[in-house]
């Protein structure tokens, strides 16, 4: 084996505006690469064939399906993020958000500092951490 690479696959032709958004949250983070659908192939055209894109160290491979399935992303698999401060926290949280789905609002659980547990506008879980 060679490595481990979290895959997501978008449904609505935003894969590229999601890595876009994510890679503009989190310092350390880009677009690695872009392979688009061309003219009279099996994708929309300009829409992402295969695309990298690392958030802070961790690479990540998505698309956008150009086939439409009777299921989406799942909270059951999370990107977790351990944060360095409150605000750090909290910021990450507010923008991510919006137009999104609270799981669990930002807040002292007990098990760390604080925490909150959020499906984005694109249907990924997150979960942000900040520990004792």
């Amino acid at each position: 084996m060679e490595k481990v690479t979290p895959f997501l696959m978008f449904q609505d032709g935003n894969a590229e505006e999601a890595m876009n958004y994510y890679t503009s949250l989190i310092e350390d983070s880009a677009i690695t690469s872009i392979t688009r659908y061309g003219a009279n192939e099996a994708g929309d055209e300009g829409t992402v064939m295969l695309a990298t894109f690392s958030l802070k160290g961790q690479e990540f491979m998505c698309i956008d399906s150009n086939v439409k399935h009777d299921f989406t992303f799942t909270p059951s698999f999370s990107i977790y993020l351990t944060c360095t401060s409150e605000e750090e926290l909290d910021e990450l949280y507010g923008k991510l958000i919006q137009d999104g789905q609270a799981l669990m609002s930002a807040g002292d659980y007990g098990f760390s500092k604080k925490f909150g547990w959020l499906n984005d506008r694109f249907g990924i879980s997150w979960q942000l951490n900040l520990p004792h």
